[in-house]
């Protein structure tokens, strides 16, 4: 006889009821995913397109910039750099300032060096920025400054650059500002646009940072690729070097992007803010980098001439080839970008670039992932000319076929 018991507890217990998923990002950096950046290089590299999406050089940079690297590396120079950077770069950083803009930093208490302009630009936001103060910025902007602002808990009020000319609209400025306005972010050349920023314009933005007591923040990492009108550092304005905090770079410059040496510069006791959440945040980075990019700031004049000759070429190409799409283009007065309106291909940009890599063979960027408004900048695309003249001439080749 078989006996039969009762049933295991197994059996008798319910199955468990699953939870709702917990969100584990915190609620100010939901909005933010995987950059486009990231998301067109993986669909580029996916269809072996010409990636005119992300902008990094495509060649490397200037060898005597190389081997200051590898004489670092095999001097030695690859433990913890000084928490404000190698002094040989910050007296590099400090000499490049006088000599390019008459502008007198010391480099012992007025530079630190960050791992690249990005965590140059984060650090200083958290730094100074409180919960619930505003930073004023202008759209489409670099998508870097919109996750360090909702990082800080600070409010972003931004003014538009709009297409075809990004003129700034002087009542949009002056309604951006506020009593609670902390810092104005400042990108010239701008990125993603290429404006450069006219005199006019930056003393304009100066007069009302003075009036609300704003300081500036100004990322000009691509000083030296200005191929109309001329770099004006908002630091050179008149009583605006108390109040400014410049940011610079040696990636766009030196082709080094992967090296990732950014800077900040700007009164000492600004610094000291900034560099007291810096060492928090990287601690220090690029220790053989810094002192190639410190040869690099000290290249004779004739580099820097035709780096910007050879890039106004480049732009001239990719332009050229746009027009030849019948489409609207903005000429980039620097930078590395145009933006051209493929409305007649796609009103929907993000679509289209998400098609282009195995449509036509080429990644671009949406411009609407530099701003608020996504509709405002539907159609509008970014595309990337800092590559070589043959890569460039078979990005507009396979452009062409958009119009099949």
């Amino acid at each position: 006889m078989v006996r039969i018991g009762p049933p295991s507890m197994a059996v008798m217990t319910a199955p468990p009821v699953p939870s709702a998923p917990l969100a584990p990002l915190v609620s100010r950096m939901r909005g933010f995913g995987e950059t486009v950046f990231a998301e067109m290089t993986q669909r580029a590299a996916a269809a072996a397109a010409v990636n005119l999406g992300q902008g990094f050089p495509d060649a490397d940079g200037p060898q005597e910039v190389l081997d200051a690297a590898k004489d670092a590396i095999d001097s030695g120079q690859n433990q913890y750099p000084p928490g404000i950077g190698v002094p040989v770069l910050r007296q590099a950083i400090s000499a490049h300032q006088r000599r390019f803009y008459d502008l007198d930093v010391d480099p012992d208490t007025e530079v630190l060096v960050t791992a690249g302009a990005t965590e140059a630009i984060a650090a200083t936001i958290l730094a100074l920025c409180e919960p619930g103060d505003e930073v004023v910025t202008f759209e489409p902007y670099y998508d870097s400054y919109a996750a360090s602002i909702a990082l800080a808990g600070a409010v972003r009020r931004t003014t538009p650059l709009t297409f075809p000319d990004f003129a700034v609209d002087e009542d949009a400025l002056r309604a951006a500002f506020s009593p609670r306005t902390r810092l104005v972010l400042l990108n010239t050349p701008h990125n993603p646009t290429g404006k450069v920023f006219t005199r006019a314009e930056l003393e304009l933005a100066a007069s009302l940072a003075r009036e609300h007591d704003a300081l500036v923040v100004t990322d000009e990492v691509y000083e030296h690729l200005v191929y109309d009108g001329e770099h004006i550092p908002v630091a050179t304005l008149p009583g605006m070097a108390a109040r400014t905090l410049t940011i610079g770079s040696g990636g766009k410059t030196f082709a080094t992007t992967g090296w990732k040496v950014g800077w900040v510069h700007g009164p000492a006791h600004l610094v000291q803010a900034v560099r007291t959440v810096k060492q928090f945040l990287t601690f220090v980075a690029s220790g053989p980098f810094q002192p190639a990019i410190a040869v690099g700031l000290g290249l004779p004049d004739g580099f820097f001439v035709e780096l910007t000759d050879t890039m106004r070429r480049r732009r001239d190409l990719l332009v050229d080839g746009l027009r030849r799409l019948d489409v609207p283009v903005s000429v980039p007065a620097g930078g590395y970008f145009v933006i051209a309106d493929l409305a007649r291909f796609d009103p929907d940009a993000l679509r289209l670039c998400r098609a282009m890599p195995t449509g036509v063979g080429v990644a671009g960027v949406p411009v609407s992932a530099f701003h608020d408004d996504p509709a405002e900048v539907a159609s509008l695309v970014r595309l990337a000319f800092c590559k070589q003249d043959d890569v460039l001439a078979e990005g507009v080749r396979r452009l062409a076929h958009l119009a099949d």
